[in-house]
């Protein structure tokens, strides 16, 4: 079989938020940016893998919800535990000096993992934890 990973899809509840730290912190280009009724589905991914890509979506549009269901999205999504995505970095520890100094949400400093990764944690502006690997 040939499959591969094409869009994964996080949740985003903050248009110009995403894309500053989406785009100008962790430096992903832009690849989809559509506006509909006051929402934005924003496609981005890192510039040397165009067929990886990840969807920012607003939460509340996604269909079936109800309102207490959605409520229960925004509840986990503002305390970080509704998504999760792990990246990887050639380079940890300077991945991890950028983003602190963007003021991005610091969740885990680097540590050496036990299984075999050194990685750090950080929240995006919707409170998605993402967490950034670097094999040793």
């Amino acid at each position: 079989m040939d499959i591969t990973i094409r869009e994964t899809f996080l949740p985003h509840t903050d248009h110009e938020a995403s894309l500053t730290f989406y785009r100008d912190i962790l430096g992903f280009e832009v690849r989809n940016d559509v506006g509909y009724q006051g929402m934005h589905w924003i496609t981005v991914g890192p510039p040397d893998q165009p067929g990886t890509s990840i969807v920012l979506y607003p939460p509340q549009a996604t269909p079936g919800l109800t309102d207490d269901e959605r409520t229960t999205v925004a509840e986990m999504m503002a305390k970080g535990t509704f998504a999760s995505l792990n990246l990887a970095a050639q380079d940890l520890d300077d991945v991890f000096a950028r983003l602190q100094a963007a003021d991005a949400e610091v969740v885990q400093e680097p540590t050496d993992q036990p299984y075999g990764l050194r990685d750090c944690a950080f929240r995006d502006p919707a409170g998605n934890l993402l967490r950034i690997q670097q094999s040793r």
